[in-house]
């Protein structure tokens, strides 16, 4: 969709933030954008509004974005602008938000590759209108037992301080096997809690997406990271979801971290 590159490098480009669905022009004034001192304003796709800034094409060629891409900083103001309109925008209207860098050589070809894609953007739109999104973290505690590691007689033996007592072999194959046991038992029951969280939440959501665990947890390097998941949840409902989810903190023990309501960017498909 987008057509960013060598082609725009000389020229001014039409950037799109976003499409939604009003009853007419969403309020855009005030908003900076990504481009200073050229106004954020809408432009009308069939019956849809497209929210867009002219911009200079060559701050967006392939060589300055991949320069971009390099500097963090700089990466993180233009990805900041950007989710301040579509934040804007999504407070007031049912709206699609469009990935970072959607860019056209112009309103006129924006508006019709926008305007091919309308279905698909209604579809979005119909989906999450009076939606949100909530993102959902859980960790469990990393349990580390005395057992846990190469048991302090077998390590001894090893080092050649002390003779092996009789069925020493035998008793640390024992512990190893106790050890791995436990080991599978945590893991087992770290899914089951994960499950058991997801199932309860995604009941109460309309749409859900389960995403890779980040491995250890936020807090401190005693957690692991369970379950990062983020679901689709019907304005009306957010009050049920706080109470939904203090009670699994009662009834799991586990940390959970709840973040939103953010824009639903994981529901709105490919755009």
């Amino acid at each position: 969709m987008t057509e960013c590159g060598s082609g725009v490098s000389e020229t001014h480009a039409t950037y799109v933030f976003a499409v939604c669905r009003t009853e007419g022009n969403p309020d855009v004034d005030g908003l900076t954008g990504v481009a200073q001192g050229e106004p954020v304003r809408c432009l009308r796709v069939g019956s849809l509004t497209a929210v867009v800034q002219t911009v200079r094409g060559a701050d967006f060629s392939d060589e300055a974005w991949q320069q971009r891409l390099t500097d963090e900083a700089e990466l993180e103001r233009y990805a900041r602008a950007h989710h301040e309109v579509v934040s804007a925008v999504a407070a007031r209207w049912p709206t699609v938000p469009l990935p970072l860098a959607t860019l056209y050589k112009g309103d006129e070809r924006a508006a019709f590759a926008l305007a091919g894609e309308s279905a698909r953007f209604r579809a979005a739109l119909r989906r999450i209108a009076h939606h949100a999104e909530w993102g959902i973290k859980v960790y469990a505690p990393v349990s580390r037992s005395a057992g846990d590691g190469v048991p302090e007689e077998r390590t001894a033996v090893a080092a050649g301080r002390v003779a092996p007592a009789p069925g020493a072999g035998r008793a640390y194959l024992e512990r190893k096997r106790s050890l791995q046991s436990r080991r599978e038992q945590r893991q087992t029951d770290s899914l089951r809690l994960a499950d058991a969280v997801d199932a309860d939440v995604s009941r109460l959501a309309t749409e859900s997406r389960r995403l890779r665990p980040h491995g250890n947890g936020a807090v401190d390097d005693q957690s692991v990271q369970v379950l990062n998941a983020t679901y689709l949840v019907a304005a009306n409902r957010a009050a049920e979801l706080d109470l939904l989810v203090a009670g699994l903190r009662k009834r799991t023990g586990a940390h959970i971290e709840v973040s939103g309501p953010w824009v639903p960017y994981s529901f709105v498909g490919e755009v």
